[in-house]
């Protein structure tokens, strides 16, 4: 396999951030093994500025929120948003989401990113209104390790679509 060939695999499985596939086509290249190309991914992830991985985190879709309505999820983002039922929200749910979406915004500067595909949306909600009180710093490392465990999921989904 090509550089450019692993890149349009696995380009993907970090939210708008080819970058990372770019970086490890290399290494992850000479690794048939799934969870190993998802080490050597994360640790790209983990090694790289926070400058780089703000990017990263701010690349994620708000949960249950206007680029979901609006259909402009990537497919990724809208399957696991609806395993988790929240293409399903009531209007109570939909407004408690977009109430923590705005506070999460305000005191972080950036989304709230969970690994939702096997959660509920009451398991979602609780999570994130105990978030909220994380301090920057801890959640800033949540929100990696979260994004971490969806690309995981992702290839792990790849793996079992073929």
């Amino acid at each position: 396999m090509k550089d450019s060939e692993f890149v349009a695999r696995y380009g993907g499985i970090y939210e708008h951030s080819a970058w990372v596939a770019e970086e490890t086509a290399g290494d992850a290249m000479a690794n048939e093994d799934l969870e190993q190309i998802a080490v050597i991914m994360a640790e790209c992830v983990d090694n790289a500025s926070t400058e780089r991985q703000l990017a990263l985190i701010r690349a994620h879709p708000d949960l249950a929120g206007k680029a979901q309505l609006a259909g402009e999820l990537t497919q990724d983002s809208t399957t696991e948003q609806s395993k988790a039922g929240l293409d399903q929200c009531s209007a109570d749910e939909y407004a408690q989401f977009q109430t923590l979406n705005d506070r999460y915004h305000e005191k972080f500067g950036f989304p709230f990113v969970m690994a939702v595909r096997a959660s509920t949306r009451a398991e979602i909600l609780t999570a994130f209104a105990a978030r909220l009180e994380n301090d920057a710093t801890t959640e800033f490392e949540t929100a990696l390790q979260e994004i971490h465990k969806i690309a995981r999921l992702r290839l792990h989904a790849m793996e079992a679509s073929e």
